[in-house]
């Protein structure tokens, strides 16, 4: 890493000023903003301080609430009591690091912050009895509507459509580093098995139905813990704590990308 040191005077307040920056190598660039390093107008990255462990925090305490309570830990059961996860803890910190993310230009980062913001977001209003969405299809054997087949198809599909979201993202995480996409191959995983869970439920099989939740609760469990250690990676390399604990850097697997595409393109041709 190169320091350049730049001396600026103010004479007329009689002030002494030093300035530092920091050429950055792409593999930490990367690290700290799971994002490949791009060139980039203005510096951003030395006015505000990095957003993604913020956006991480808020994804990692969210999901493990959600895990523990879907694996019925402790005899937990719904997550009505703890809905703010879907609405404040997770999306109010997701949406503020991805604000900042955009203007920082960190593409890959915002798209993830965002998309799991509306996750929470979308899934959160299922949780929520006030609004009796499944009234609908209500019968006199099942007056919440909640047990009817019809109700958790569509909440199944709503989850096999996520998952391929997921996918995508998963698939583009292999160009940042091996903790980032575990993370994202985990979180597929464990939203195609409870969809699986809601097919199951649909189809009148309550056991398979729990076996399920649980088996997607712990994959989301796997995806905390995997987001929780690579927040601690990156606050310790922020706060400049010597913690040489590795995230399996993918992208010396990829062609250089901290080089401008017009120039790259002039020397290829």
């Amino acid at each position: 890493m190169e320091n350049h040191r730049i001396i600026h005077h103010d004479e007329e307040k009689g002030l002494h000023r030093s300035e530092t920056t920091v050429t950055m190598p792409p593999e930490l660039f990367e690290k700290l903003y799971l994002t490949p390093k791009v060139p980039h107008v203005g510096d951003y990255n030395r006015r505000f301080a990095n957003p993604t462990p913020l956006g991480i925090v808020g994804f990692v305490i969210s999901t493990f609430t959600f895990a523990m309570t879907l694996m019925g830990w402790a005899g937990a059961e719904g997550t009505t009591p703890v809905a703010g996860i879907f609405f404040f803890v997770g999306p109010v910190l997701l949406l503020f690091a991805m604000v900042f993310e955009w203007i920082m230009g960190n593409f890959f980062p915002m798209m993830a912050m965002g998309l799991y913001a509306v996750f929470w977001l979308s899934f959160g209003l299922l949780q929520l009895p006030t609004l009796q969405l499944s009234v609908p299809y209500a019968t006199e054997g099942d007056p919440t509507g909640q047990m009817s087949p019809e109700y958790n198809s569509v909440i199944g599909l709503y989850l096999i459509v996520w998952g391929f979201a997921l996918f995508t993202f998963f698939v583009f995480t292999l160009k940042v580093n091996t903790v980032f996409a575990l993370i994202f191959a985990c979180a597929t995983s464990s939203v195609w098995i409870l969809s699986s869970a809601y097919f199951k439920l649909a189809a009148g099989n309550l056991e398979a139905a729990v076996g399920l939740q649980k088996a997607g609760g712990a994959l989301l469990f796997v995806v905390a813990a995997l987001g929780w250690y690579m927040c601690v990676v990156i606050m310790a390399g922020e706060m400049r704590i010597t913690l040489n604990l590795p995230l399996g850097d993918l992208s010396r697997f990829w062609p250089a990308t901290d080089v401008d595409l017009a120039e790259a393109a002039t020397h290829r041709d």
